[in-house]
């Protein structure tokens, strides 16, 4: 097991690239299961969660070839419809096979899926969604079962708005016999992602990147190629790094619009911030950032996968900055931590009040998910002395080669193989 070991207080410089999304890699490897044929992605990341995904499509009978964040994947010869818990235990995306499989051969059947450590997240509306598709679903023994001669179009109006249910019922519902209208449809960036390959495929969808999707289901489909976005949460973090540390930084990434709220945060706490096709720069030399409330929502909103390192950034701040979320209530795990590496930072319910101190100072802290752990890393770089940020599983899960990435850009940041837990 590897810890990361951080001597914090530098200023950082340079320019770096973001990496492809892993939350929109692993949504589109899943719909070429739609398919039979040679499917290829561009963009891929190196990351921890798409070695999981090419393993559990791997047992499925798909062809999987990995390289330079290349992704080729060969869906004619499955032979199985059944994703066992040894695959789906480690990651909730997992799930993402349930709709593919179902609608392409009428049968499929997932263990509930695991991932992170924290909070229930259900994917009763997953099942929701494919009953009205006209699926006979039950739970046996962990595992989804779920069976349809052929699905058909349907109205499906979600109650809450899920990207993990969207995606799984728009690649069930593009090979429905028949029209369907997802409403309440989530906005993320990856779903759109999702769609313009599904189209590239031969799906008809209407309304993309809006929250009523129309769906005028086929047949068949073909295999495509697709170039997976650019990681919106990846570039998040590092540009509060560089706000964290007082830095001037760049990051490449040409998806501006995806993170417009993030970017609008950061100015009012009094970065400045330019974009210049697709470098974005920010420039936070002396300059003491002011208390900013964050409350995470849906996507335009502020995404709560970045608040956790919207926390660690208002722990330096001028001020007191609540940060709410809406999104997954009980998703406060990095709390603690950053209080360890001297943070003032009360809990209530779903907020975290965050009152600014002068400094943090190095400690040993514990990861319990992938955007926790970016918090800590955070919380390391900007404090005096040595961090040690332990259980980095977590981070490898979503970020590719974070710490080279952050010592490109002057951070002291080293990986430890350790026996600590």
């Amino acid at each position: 097991m590897d810890k990361f070991v951080i001597e914090g207080g530098h200023e950082l410089s340079g320019r770096v690239k973001i990496s492809g999304a892993k939350n929109s890699a692993l949504v589109l490897m899943p719909a070429t299961l739609l398919n039979n044929g040679l499917n290829s992605f561009t963009n891929i990341p190196e990351v921890n969660d798409i070695f999981t995904m090419i393993k559990l499509l791997k047992h499925l009978g798909v062809d999987a070839s990995f390289d330079s964040n290349v992704l080729k994947l060969d869906t004619s010869n499955i032979i199985s419809q059944h994703a066992p818990y040894e695959h789906v235990k480690k990651m909730r995306a997992s799930v993402y096979v349930l709709g593919p499989l179902l609608a392409k051969y009428g049968y499929s059947k997932v263990s509930m899926p695991g991932g992170c450590a924290w909070g229930p997240r259900p994917i009763n509306l997953h099942l929701e969604a494919m009953e009205k598709l006209g699926a006979d679903i039950v739970l046996d023994g962990g595992d989804i079962i779920a069976k349809s001669k052929r699905l058909h179009g349907a109205s499906i109006n979600f109650e809450i708005s899920s990207v993990g249910a969207t995606g799984n019922t728009v690649m069930a519902a593009v090979l429905a016999k028949g029209e369907s209208k997802i409403q309440n449809a989530a906005m993320e960036p990856e779903i759109t992602n999702l769609c313009e390959f599904l189209i590239d495929m031969g799906a008809r969808i209407e309304g993309v990147g809006t929250s009523t999707l129309l769906i005028d289901g086929v047949d068949e489909l073909s295999s495509a190629k697709g170039e997976v976005i650019g990681d919106r949460i990846e570039a998040g973090t590092l540009l509060i790094a560089g706000a964290l540390t007082k830095s001037k930084i760049a990051i490449e990434y040409s998806n501006i619009d995806q993170i417009d709220v993030v970017l609008s945060k950061l100015k009012d706490s009094g970065a400045k911030i330019s974009n210049n096709n697709g470098l974005i720069e920010i420039d936070s030399r002396d300059i003491h950032p002011k208390s900013i409330d964050v409350t995470t929502a849906i996507h335009p909103g502020f995404p709560t996968d970045m608040q956790a390192q919207w926390i660690a950034y208002m722990a330096l701040a001028n001020g007191t900055a609540t940060v709410a979320d809406n999104i997954y209530t009980d998703r406060f795990s990095h709390v603690p931590e950053l209080i360890r590496l001297g943070a003032n930072i009360e809990r209530v319910n779903n907020m975290a009040i965050v009152r600014g101190v002068e400094k943090l100072k190095g400690a040993k802290v514990m990861s319990t998910d992938l955007r926790a752990s970016a918090s800590l890393v955070l919380g390391g770089l900007a404090a005096e002395g040595t961090t040690e940020v332990l259980r980095i599983y977590h981070l490898d899960r979503g970020y590719e080669k974070i710490e080279d990435k952050l010592t490109k850009l002057g951070a002291k940041i080293k990986r430890v193989s350790t026996n600590e837990f």
